[in-house]
Formats: structure tokens, sequence, C-alpha cells
């Protein structure tokens, strides 16, 4: 499988197929394609994997594109402006996804729900309990909204972190949260009442952009009814 990633604030990913090589997205992933390509769409895994995609913030169903020529090429764009990032996984190395950051993958990358298991982390953690954790082997793409900014923490290491702007991170990262101290700080620094705190060691990808943000930012600015 070859690929390529293009444009800038809006990227699309080509991704180049050849006989019996297959990619798997969500419902409605695909942009466009070229070539004989062949479509299937099943739950992946059976019903209840497909229900636990769902709370990760993934559709019930999956499509599995097959190149059926030669070669063929099929393009994959993002639901909101920001990166695409191409992760190549190992057999069994795995990653920790915001809701919806899966675009599209190998058949050979495994996609299901991650379960934060502490109370804390899962009622103030901005991402609420359920997650995407994503297992190679393969090639993973993710759509993360904005810019991406990658760090490396080590054994100790503490960072925190507005809970919005936490893209992904390695399962040797562990995830808590914070209290802000100080009454002004809580009630007028515009960060609330908690952060997130990612301890390594682990890689962590942090957005410019949490949807949230844009979503609040963007309400100002719709009609609002009279009635």
């Amino acid at each position: 499988m070859q690929y390529k990633i293009k444009g800038t604030t809006m990227e699309t990913v080509d991704i180049l197929i050849e006989t019996g090589e297959k990619i798997y997205t969500e419902s409605g992933g695909m942009a466009w394609m070229r070539g004989n390509v062949s479509m299937e769409t099943n739950t992946k895994g059976g019903v209840m994997a497909g229900l636990g995609r769902m709370l990760a913030g993934e559709s019930l169903f999956l499509t599995t594109y097959t190149c059926k020529g030669k070669q063929a090429v099929v393009t994959f764009a993002p639901e909101v402006p920001g990166k695409i990032l191409d992760v190549q996984l190992a057999a069994g190395q795995s990653l920790i996804c915001q809701k919806d950051a899966f675009m599209c993958a190998e058949d050979s990358i495994k996609l299901e729900m991650h379960f934060r298991k502490k109370l804390g982390a899962g009622l103030f953690g901005g991402e609420g309990f359920i997650l995407q954790k994503i297992t190679g082997p393969g090639t993973v793409f993710l759509e993360i909204p904005g810019e991406v900014r990658e760090y490396e923490l080590q054994a100790g290491e503490i960072m925190k972190v507005d809970p919005g702007h936490i893209a992904m991170f390695e399962p040797t990262v562990s995830y808590d949260i914070s209290r802000v101290k100080g009454f002004k700080n809580i009630f007028f620094s515009g960060e609330g009442l908690f952060l997130a705190q990612l301890k390594g060691p682990g890689k962590v990808w942090l957005q410019s952009l949490p949807l949230a943000n844009l979503a609040a930012k963007l309400y100002h600015y719709m009609p609002k009814s009279s009635s």
C-alpha cells in the first residue's frame, strides 16, 4: 500500500492499493476513488464490536474497499479543518485516541473502544469515559482538528492540558485530572475547574482546535429562533 497526503488546512489522503489489498473506513468516510474497487459494508467484528465503536464516536457499520484490478486509488477527506496523521503500528502496538479520530486504516488494524477506569477522568476529562483504541499491525490514518504538536514524556514527567486539546497518547501514559487552584483561576481564567494530567513515560499528541471550542464559537453566529 502506498499513499500521499495532500493539502494544507483541509488535507486529503490518496491511498494506492493493488490487487487484493484492502482499506476500511467509517460509514461515509470515502471522498472519491479511481479504478476497479469493490465495497463491502458490515459491522466488522459483529454487532457488539460495532456498538462499542459507536460509543467511541464512530459508525456502527464500516466499509471495506478492495482493489479488484491491478491498481486503484481511494481518497479520504476529514470532516473538519485539521491534519491527517499517518501512523505505522507494529503488531500489538496501540494508541488511545479521542472520539472520532479514526479516519481509515489497513484491514489488519483493529479499532475498538477504550474505557476510562478512573471516575474523575471519565467525568471531568473532557471526552467522557469512552475513547478509541487502535492496535496494529498496519498503517492507520487519523483526522485531528487544527494543528498537531507531539511530545515525548519521560518516566514520571507530568504535563497538564486543557482536556479538549488531547488528540491521542500511548497506553504507557497515565491519564488523570487535577483541580485548578484559586477562586479567580476557577471562575475567570476560562479553563474550568479541572485540567487533564498526563504522566509519562510515552508520547502524547495535542491538537490546537478542540471541536467543542469550534462548536461554541460557531453557535454565537447561528440564527436564533424568535419563538
